[in-house]
């Protein structure tokens, strides 16, 4: 009996079946549950059978080789991209640490799950905390979901950090046109959890690229629960929470879809969206990365625009429908003489900014100032990042709708 055995331990009226584990003490088992607990059992008191040997490779924090999937010519191939995070991690039984894994053979032990559901081809882009992200690393891996789609993926997962997610996957909305699925996800737990997302989140994230919305998605959990993923269209997602598993939400619309996860994994769609096949692949993955985001709050001096000076762009998230104190309103319009793009946004989660309404918005519209519409403020960088560097009129560019990140209207929740 060694670690990485499975057994079945009977201990008094109690039965436990899972993975040994390394143990710290000759005095006590330590069994992974199939459920994802982990159990420590007096080695004295209990009696235990070895039901199959060496089904997990301690070395490498999951299955061995028999976890890959081969070619399947009647499945579709699905590219598993990584830039970081922990939807893919494993764990270091000696250390206990959560060690994260980025080729696809990796992936498929951490979840296995994922067998038989496609072909998989892996590609690392980065290994780096979402916190890092960086232009370069968009304009990476920008190009690598092209070059996957262009060698034949059917659709891409990739794997990302939660906490700049919907910035990445806005970039990616504005850089690509895609004839094929490019679903984000990842992990708000890892994978040592027993309340770990990871599992669910990638099934469902394979299954959304598999289908017919060939759109920039990010796929999370929809609910506390483990029955059901939203699909969020990827620029207008926003993560609302710090840690619950249900983090991200779409503001100002619904989400594009649903995955039911259970038995069977069903995927539908509940408004309108891109239909696979029904654009060529293109990518423009310029982007201008002088460009900052600035919030107005009460009391913050105008001297908080600087960050601004010598800028090709700056997005401001002002208050209501999209105001700043009046005092910032001449030094807004040397800003745009000296030629920075200066949009506004709203710091509300719902509605859209007008600036026709009071003085001191029609000022602002007197300085030059774009109305960013009800873009999220995040998203409206990204775009303004994208329209500087591939339009000759980003003004324009950036009040025309490209990737869904502006709604037809705004109307009042009822």
């Amino acid at each position: 009996m060694n670690p990485g055995d499975r057994v079945r331990v009977e201990r008094a009226d109690q039965t436990y079946e899972g993975v040994l584990l390394p143990s710290s003490t000759a005095q006590n088992l330590v069994v992974k549950l199939d459920g994802g607990y982990n159990v420590g059992v007096d080695r004295d008191a209990a009696d235990v059978d070895v039901l199959e040997t060496d089904v997990y490779d301690i070395d490498s924090g999951g299955a061995d080789d028999g976890s890959a999937v081969e070619f399947d010519d009647d499945l579709p191939t699905i590219s598993l991209i990584s830039t970081g995070g922990t939807i893919a991690s494993t764990i270091d039984y000696r250390t206990g640490a959560v060690t994260a894994q980025f080729d696809a053979e990796d992936v498929l032990r951490a979840v296995p799950d994922l067998a038989g559901r496609a072909n998989y081809r892996g590609r690392v882009v980065a290994n780096i905390l979402s916190e890092n992200m960086t232009t370069d690393v968009w304009q990476d891996l920008a190009r690598a979901v092209a070059e996957e789609i262009e060698a034949g993926a059917d659709g891409v997962v990739v794997m990302h950090g939660t906490d700049t997610m919907q910035f990445t996957a806005s970039a990616l909305a504005f850089m690509l046109d895609t004839p094929v699925p490019v679903v984000f996800t990842g992990s708000q737990r890892s994978a040592d959890r027993p309340s770990s997302d990871n599992v669910m989140n990638a099934v469902c994230a394979v299954e959304a690229a598999k289908a017919d919305a060939a759109e920039v998605m990010v796929c999370m959990h929809a609910s506390e629960s483990d029955d059901v993923c939203a699909l969020h269209r990827g620029t207008r997602v926003r993560k609302n929470h710090t840690s619950r598993r249900d983090a991200f939400e779409t503001v100002g619309a619904e989400p594009l879809g649903t995955v039911a996860y259970g038995d069977d994994v069903e995927v539908a769609f509940d408004g309108e969206y891109a239909e696979r096949g029904g654009t060529d692949l293109a990518i423009e993955s310029a982007l201008e990365s002088e460009v900052e985001l600035l919030k107005f709050t009460p009391g913050t001096d105008e001297s908080a625009l600087d960050v601004a000076e010598g800028k090709a762009g700056l997005v401001l998230e002002g208050t209501g429908l999209g105001h700043v104190h009046s005092d910032w309103v001449d030094r807004i319009a040397e800003l745009v003489d000296d030629g920075t793009t200066v949009v506004m946004t709203s710091q509300c989660i719902e509605g859209r900014v007008c600036d026709r309404v009071y003085d001191t918005g029609r000022d602002l519209l007197d300085a030059g100032v774009v109305e960013g519409e009800d873009m999220l403020p995040g998203t409206a960088k990204v775009k303004l990042m994208w329209a500087l560097a591939n339009s000759d009129d980003p003004a324009a560019t950036v009040r025309e709708p490209i990737a869904g990140e502006i709604t037809d209207r705004s109307v009042p929740w009822e």
